[in-house]
């Protein structure tokens, strides 16, 4: 439980929460970190007021996301988002990006959590709409998203389903992807091409 969630976090108890034990943990390893926080903070200066670790942690996750960002370098990306409820009972939107590094490693990494007053589609949009505004990202170099059971999918399968237009779509595209994948089972072993049988 953390201190966010209104966890006790006096100095009388053997665990202080999340953030005061790992404030603890830097103090107790690095002399320099000691010097300044905690007891030996200057006045005020502690940083354990729950304002304050809201604020760490937003800075935090500001500062993570634009070293995701960076780390993609203009990389096609996809969206993976799933909703979620608070203890609160309010609806949230996690998301995470996917994307290939220049290790050519499949990379995810998990962006934020959003709140969203519904999981309508158009609300989940908004919020990807703003996501991508705030961080400058390009909606072009977007090329996939997934839903996890968002209920909202159900509707727009739906609507795809009564327009021929988008029907076609896929069933073009099924087609391809079965074209290719049958393709693939037909390619000579490589043992057969070296010789091997």
């Amino acid at each position: 439980m953390s201190s966010f969630c209104g966890h006790d976090e006096s100095d009388t108890l053997s665990n202080k929460g999340n953030y005061l034990e790992l404030l603890q943990f830097l103090a107790d390893h690095d002399e320099k970190v000691n010097a300044v926080v905690l007891e030996n903070a200057p006045g005020n200066l502690k940083l354990i007021a729950p304002t304050i670790h809201k604020d760490l942690v937003n800075a935090y996750a500001t500062e993570t996301i634009k070293k995701t960002i960076k780390d993609m370098d203009g990389a096609f990306f996809s969206l993976l988002v799933d909703e979620s409820l608070d203890v609160s009972v309010k609806e949230h939107m996690v998301v995470v990006f996917r994307y290939v590094d220049k290790s050519r490693d499949v990379i995810e990494r998990f962006v934020g959590i959003q709140h969203v007053s519904n999981t309508t589609s158009n609300s989940l949009k908004e919020a990807i709409d703003t996501l991508f505004s705030r961080e400058e990202l390009s909606i072009s170099m977007l090329r996939g998203q997934g839903y996890d059971g968002a209920s909202n999918m159900k509707a727009l399968v739906v609507m795809a389903m009564g327009n021929a237009d988008i029907d076609t779509f896929f069933t073009s595209c099924n087609s391809r992807v079965n074209i290719v994948g049958a393709s693939c089972k037909l390619l000579p072993r490589e043992s057969t091409l070296e010789g091997g049988e």
